[in-house]
């Protein structure tokens, strides 16, 4: 799975840790829902992290097409709310394929 960090580039991450962050987007839907801007920076902070952490960065010049997108952690709450509307930061689509995240 490809997964693009606004602002840093694209990481490989294995499709097991599609159920993690798929947890950490419902946690960032909560608090869009809820307006709470520190546990929106603390869940974008932590699906960035866990991107990081068990991701392979690809090159710059290699370019495919992203699977999920992270936003940056200064991310305001009016921007998270037209970015999470629907299916949040993780597509469902991806559901079947992966068996957790979509």
């Amino acid at each position: 799975m490809i997964v693009r960090l606004m602002g840093e580039g694209q990481w490989r991450v294995d499709d097991d840790l599609a159920g993690r962050l798929q947890e950490l987007d419902d946690e960032v839907g909560r608090a869009v829902d809820a307006g709470d801007e520190a546990a929106l920076q603390a869940g974008l902070r932590a699906l960035a992290d866990q991107v990081r952490g068990a991701g392979t960065k690809l090159d710059d010049a290699e370019l495919l097409p992203s699977d999920a997108v992270v936003p940056p952690v200064d991310l305001t709450l009016d921007e998270a709310r037209e970015l999470v509307h629907g299916e949040g930061l993780i597509p469902d689509v991806l559901h079947g394929e992966l068996g957790q995240l979509g």
